[in-house]
């Protein structure tokens, strides 16, 4: 009865190993997978702006250098013109003497009137005082506008930051004369991407949208082409890739990228199928009834499907049955 027993347990159990042996067993076939291309690119701003001088003169301030980070209105600089003091204190002294003569011709005209009123002077009189009152309120008025622009041109002298980002390049020195409209800072701002310049012979591998490995300060970024410039220069196709987390400290930094530049025919087996002893690498594959290990030279590791899986070069062929544990 004893005996009996221990063999159908013995029956039961071979049966639940070779259900288990034969759940986990992997029949190969090749797939395609990405042939991979080593290639730098350059990191650089969404957007490049200048910082430039509205006014011409004497560079008296400068409170930015490279690298600084800006936000948009920031004043960064500014720029003297003496002249146009000069020019609205000599506005301010036409206004005081055009004051003055306007005060003298407003008691001129009250004085007319309180004898025209009497009957001591004509009203001819009175009419030619107010016109000569008009006249000298007309000319304290166009002075006044004068001194505005005058004001508004000397607040022109402050270099704004027009947009928010960081400033890359400073071409000019405190007390250096500037001229307007010539740049004093140029921003990065907009966020930052990657910039490929990719063999011509890889053109017609790119496609918008493919993943893209990045490796820059010791870590694996993910990002995605997502723009291809139709025009060739030097010999070179230009891409853009977006990625997340990317680090923007240098400007034009060249970091490696793994760029997707076609497909290629592999097999491939899960790593935890691969045992090794002594250097060699072996994979288990059922022959027949009976599982045997077979030596393979592995390639690269690649994640598929979530998975790590192995590149077989050679060892094995598409059909094998690969037991996996």
């Amino acid at each position: 009865m004893h005996k009996a027993a221990f063999t159908i347990l013995v029956a039961a159990a071979t049966a639940l190993g070779l259900t288990a042996t034969r759940a986990a067993e992997l029949k190969l076939e090749a797939v395609d997978i990405p042939e991979m291309k080593a290639v730098y690119g350059q990191i650089q701003p969404r957007n490049s702006v200048l910082a430039r001088a509205r006014l011409g003169g004497t560079l008296v301030r400068l409170d930015v250098t490279e690298g600084d980070i800006v936000k948009a209105g920031d004043v960064i600089a500014e720029v003297k013109d003496d002249k146009i003091d000069f020019q609205i204190k000599a506005v301010d002294a036409q206004l005081q003497g055009l004051n003055a003569s306007l005060r003298d011709a407003e008691v001129e005209l009250d004085r007319a009137d309180r004898l025209v009123r009497s009957g001591a002077a004509s009203t001819q009189r009175l009419d030619q005082l107010k016109t000569q009152r008009d006249v000298i309120t007309n000319q304290v008025r166009q002075a006044e506008a004068q001194r505005s622009v005058l004001v508004q041109q000397a607040s022109e002298g402050a270099v704004i930051a027009p947009s928010d980002g960081r400033v890359i390049s400073v071409p000019v020195t405190r007390d250096a004369v500037v001229m307007a409209g010539e740049t004093v800072a140029t921003i990065a701002g907009g966020g930052f991407f990657l910039r490929l310049a990719i063999p011509e012979r890889h053109a017609q591998d790119l496609s918008q949208g493919a993943p893209i490995k990045i490796e820059t300060g010791g870590e694996t970024l993910e990002g995605e082409l997502v723009k291809i410039y139709p025009q060739i220069e030097g010999g070179r196709v230009t891409a853009d890739v977006e990625v997340d987390g990317l680090d923007t400290d240098f400007v034009a930094a060249r970091v490696q990228v793994e760029l997707p530049v076609g497909k290629r025919r592999a097999l491939m087996v899960p790593a935890t199928a691969l045992t090794n002893r002594s250097g060699v690498n072996f994979v288990s594959v059922r022959e027949n009834d009976q599982v045997v290990e077979r030596a393979v030279v592995a390639g690269e590791a690649l994640e598929l499907g979530g998975e790590t899986q192995v590149e077989i070069l050679s060892g094995l062929a598409a059909g094998d049955v690969v037991v996996t544990k």
